[in-house]
């Protein structure tokens, strides 16, 4: 999966922006002002951190040596996903849709109703 795979897919989705609050190396997806995924551009291999069920979160990272607990963000919610070619790339897919959906699923309901019309 490249970097374009994911500015594409992610911006393919309603309310989306791109942000660089942590410098150029760092664009920051916010689904109607809230983050939900935050990919390392400079890093090699690439990665993002994503939203994730806590239970999902920590079965995740049992199971994938390429999940990690979410760099410099509350490990209990977020994952750090390294896509060094091991994750099937329709897994990291819905964990980006996961990630916006429970982002999403958690702004006011006046937000979520300007959303999702």
């Amino acid at each position: 999966m490249t970097l374009e795979d994911i500015f594409a897919y992610c911006h393919a989705k309603k309310g989306v922006t791109e942000e660089y609050p942590f410098g150029p190396e760092t664009p920051v997806f916010k689904v109607m002002g809230k983050v939900f995924a935050i990919v390392a551009i400079e890093s090699d291999p690439l990665r993002i951190n994503l939203k994730c069920d806590p239970a999902d979160a920590v079965a995740f990272r049992d199971v994938y040596p390429a999940i990690r607990p979410g760099y410099h963000m509350n490990k209990k919610h977020w994952n750090t996903v390294i896509l060094d070619g091991t994750l099937p790339e329709d897994f990291v897919l819905e964990m980006i849709d996961d990630s916006y959906d429970l982002v999403a699923g958690g702004l006011p309901k006046n937000v979520r109703e300007e959303l999702y019309g």
